[in-house]
């Protein structure tokens, strides 16, 4: 997401065009040119160090960047050392990156030292597969710490603390059970790609919750959601999961 996309409202209404674009502007400085004081971004902008300042308490309002002390190097002068104001972790993220494009070569790395085709996919298969597990090891005290009618909302809750906006409702329709929905996917755009991921995440879902599940959508097929029924039943004895694999990252008919 850019970090025009992440401005919040303000206290006096949301930000003008030209307001955004200034902060936008600060932001970008700091990181083409690393951690820098007032007088730096004034000098490079063309603005006032007031109009600089006033731009930057927003900025650290929003946890985009952070003040610190200027490092010296040799002898100290008199004086503290000048304020700098460097990039926070969560204002790098919200410039463009290029970690799909690095997960996706990374995967087709591995796809063609297995030998491509069939051994290639597989292989891509059990990474996904290596990277799931480990990931729902995180997840699986909250839901076996639940009670059976109650695992699917903790299971999305887990998913929500890791970025998912994951939710758990009734499913509408004759058949009873219930419905997880994830309405944000952090490697949406690799999946589409590498539906291997869709797959593992399915069978990692009936594992947590011991029961046959069905994924019904997935937001990189180009749907709204990536939606999973879950039957009532959560309880019951876990079934093969490759039915439900078979769909995962596919909409079926």
């Amino acid at each position: 997401m850019k970090y025009s996309e992440r401005q919040t409202e303000t206290p006096q209404g949301e930000l003008v065009t030209g307001e955004r674009s200034t902060r936008d502007r600060v932001a970008r400085s700091i990181l083409d040119h690393g951690p820098s004081t007032v007088a730096d971004l004034a000098q490079r902008l063309g603005l006032t160090q007031a109009a600089v300042r006033r731009h930057l308490d927003a900025l650290v309002a929003d946890d985009v960047i952070a003040a610190r002390e200027q490092r010296v190097y040799g002898a100290r002068t008199r004086g503290r050392p000048a304020k700098v104001f460097a990039l926070t972790a969560c204002g790098r993220d919200a410039f463009d990156q290029s970690y799909d494009l690095l997960a996706a070569e990374a995967l087709r790395w591995i796809a063609h030292s297995a030998g491509g085709g069939k051994q290639g996919e597989a292989a891509v298969a059990a990474f996904a597969r290596a990277r799931l597990e480990a990931q729902a090891e995180t997840y699986r005290d909250s839901v076996e710490a639940a009670a059976p009618e109650e695992r699917t909302e903790a299971l999305a809750k887990a998913l929500t603390r890791d970025g998912y906006a994951a939710t758990a409702k009734s499913a509408p329709g004759p058949h009873s059970g219930e419905q997880l929905c994830q309405h944000h996917c952090p490697v949406a755009h690799v999946a589409e790609q590498f539906p291997q991921l869709c797959e593992a995440e399915t069978e990692v879902f009936s594992r947590l919750l011991g029961t046959h599940v069905q994924r019904l959508a997935t937001i990189a097929h180009g749907d709204g959601v990536c939606t999973t029924f879950i039957p009532r039943s959560a309880s019951a004895p876990q079934t093969d999961t490759s039915v439900s694999a078979s769909t995962a990252g596919r909409n079926p008919a």
